[in-house]
């Protein structure tokens, strides 16, 4: 173990806050701006807050759930709850009510920290379900807080300097190997796993990872609108919070945009989808552009695709090439950094595999993104490309961290990262952790000769044709969504002839690009019908997987004119395809794909 990597969650944040006091360490948007929250002002509500749960009854070990959307409020309860030994369960800011109750009741939470009205409401009307809930501890709740309803604002109010000490003395008897949270995985399938990780899990992941990052207190400052409720957004966060850096916290996602052009950020932290929304977002942008700017988009854009190659570090730059980027960078590139604030020195992209194409696009423009790999069972960082980045892997293991590949091709983990389990689950724990603590994640992957990282798919989604060949999915899907005209896609044909898509065509790119035959639609649902946009896609998808064996190929595709939501039940919550769920949704459309399957033809259509 390294030198930092023990410890506990509050002795790190104390030791942040003694060595690296400042007047911003959290920031947080109002109607009148940006506020802040100083680190002394932080730590006064932390320990108000803790000594209160104290108060309360909370014992080491006991339960308490937090409900809240990424705010500052957040960080206080997590860390009031872990100074007084207690258990942290974060709940999904947008969690469906029966889940929501399922976690509350599975995990005997006596207690429930919310922040805002909207999430208090959610709360009362579950009230009458929850079996072990004695007290709920309501931040921003208003005029909906019912009278027994503990109010933060009150808690905190009088807080000082004894109960500071007093906060010091109790974090001061937290045990590293403590438990410090239990994380209900969001699941594609099944009922939730309570993943027990104590504070050495986060602590020495966020030291292992955090340790190259070279965070400047005075510098640098962060943004966070991952969930914090999902280990990667949490374990990101407390990697600044350790280190002294301020936080500015976003609420909505819709909000993100122009948050990254107001707080400027020099770290990140985001999921593929987020890039592939920007991306998505840069060609709506480009193709409304008509002549001369038009024609310096398209070419800005061939350039960075010639690029990328020198610009991600794996190929030298001809004077002609360099001349050219430079010209581009003026031009197109600048205004594009300026659109996440123009100041980004450290990107990071995990939750699911990153396209290397808009790695390599996003590298090209002067953002680096750098992608790692973990789960939530392993805290959840396991290999990160910073600073050391191979575009396309997921990096190198992290310290301390063991990798290795089964027979089969799963990937194995073994280190200080790794669960102490899933809570009351024995039997689901023992199926993935052996004696000797390796931990057997589900996916499928390959070290390459350097020891780089790949992730090649999940291994409950490969699909086994009827011709018993294997196809890894998101190889193929993340190929497709680097098209402007396809906003995302799922490929289907486990136990069938041959492989099919699900596309979701982008209605701002295939609006611009049919208008200029003339045509036009009245809403997404009559373009997605019309045979223009098939011939579009057809092409785009042709183009994009010509590389791909035989029976890798697309034979078929339907166009979808929405994409897939959370909110349908077709992703989780860190952006993930629930494969079954939209295999559901869009039963009829896919067996339409397969309605002649005697006579498989190898062109695309329908």
């Amino acid at each position: 173990m390294s030198l930092m990597s023990s410890g506990t969650i509050p002795s790190k944040l104390l030791h942040a806050v003694d060595t690296w006091p400042s007047p911003r360490a959290q920031m947080f948007r109002t109607s009148a701006g940006w506020q802040e929250i100083s680190s002394g002002e932080f730590l006064r509500r932390i320990a108000g807050l803790s000594g209160a749960l104290v108060e309360l009854g909370v014992k080491p070990g006991d339960r308490v759930a937090l409900f809240s959307s990424n705010r500052p409020e957040w960080h206080t309860a997590d860390l009031a709850i872990s100074g007084a030994g207690g258990v942290t369960v974060p709940i999904y800011f947008n969690e469906a009510p029966d889940r929501m109750a399922y976690i509350l009741n599975h995990s005997e939470a006596k207690i429930v920290f919310v922040a805002g009205i909207g999430p208090l409401e959610k709360l009362l009307a579950l009230r009458s379900k929850l079996k072990y809930l004695e007290h709920i501890v309501a931040a921003d709740g208003g005029e909906t807080a019912p009278p027994d309803c503990l109010r933060y604002e009150t808690l905190i109010a009088s807080a000082g300097g004894a109960e500071i000490a007093s906060y010091r003395l109790h974090a001061s008897q937290v045990l590293s190997n403590q438990l410090a949270s239990i994380i209900y995985t969001s699941g594609t399938t099944g009922e939730p796993k309570g993943v027990m990780l104590s504070h050495s899990n986060f602590c020495s992941n966020a030291s292992d990872v955090g340790v190259d990052f070279n965070l400047r207190s005075k510098q640098d400052i962060a943004i966070s609108f991952l969930p914090l409720a999902h280990v990667y957004g949490r374990t990101l966060d407390y990697i600044y919070l350790f280190q002294g850096i301020p936080i500015a916290y976003v609420e909505i996602v819709e909000q993100v945009a122009q948050s990254l052009k107001e707080i400027r950020p020099t770290v990140m932290a985001a999921v593929p989808r987020v890039f592939e929304k920007i991306y998505a977002k840069l060609m709506e942008q480009g193709s409304r552009e008509t002549g001369l700017k038009r024609a310096i988009f398209d070419w800005a854009i061939r350039t960075a695709e010639l690029a990328a190659p020198w610009r991600c570090g794996d190929a030298e730059a001809t004077p002609m090439l360099k001349l050219n980027w430079n010209l581009a960078d003026k031009l197109v590139y600048s205004k594009i950094r300026e659109g996440t604030g123009g100041r980004l020195r450290i990107v990071s992209s995990g939750g699911a595999p990153l396209s290397k194409a808009l790695a390599e696009f996003f590298w090209a423009v002067g953002i680096p993104i750098y992608q790692g790999y973990g789960l939530t069972e392993t805290s959840p960082i396991v290999s990160s490309n910073y600073p050391k980045n191979r575009v396309g892997s997921s990096g190198l293991p992290i310290p301390h961290c063991e990798v290795r590949i089964a027979a089969d091709g799963e990937i194995q983990v073994r280190g200080p990262m790794i669960m102490q389990g899933y809570y009351k689950r024995p039997e689901a724990t023992r199926e993935v952790l052996d004696d000797e603590g390796w931990f057997s994640t589900g996916d499928i992957g390959y070290l390459d000769k350097d020891n780089y990282l790949f992730i090649t798919d999940r291994k409950r989604d490969l699909i086994k044709t009827a011709g018993g060949k294997f196809v890894a999915p998101q190889p193929i899907e993340n190929a497709l969504k680097t098209s402007p005209y396809i906003l995302n896609a799922m490929v289907i044909g486990d136990k069938r002839k041959f492989i099919v898509a699900l596309v979701v065509l982008n209605p701002t790119t295939v609006a611009a690009k049919v208008a200029e035959r003339g045509i036009s639609f009245k809403d997404s649902a009559e373009m997605a019908a019309h045979p223009a946009v098939r011939t579009l896609l057809e092409a785009e998808i042709q183009r994009l997987t010509v590389h791909l064996a035989q029976y890798e190929s697309i034979k078929r595709f339907a166009i979808l004119p929405n994409d897939f939501t959370f909110d349908s039940g077709a992703m989780t919550f860190t952006m993930k395809l629930k494969r079954r769920v939209v295999e559901e949704q869009f039963r009829n459309v896919i067996e339409s794909l397969y309605a002649d399957v005697a006579e498989p033809r190898p062109v695309i259509q329908s």
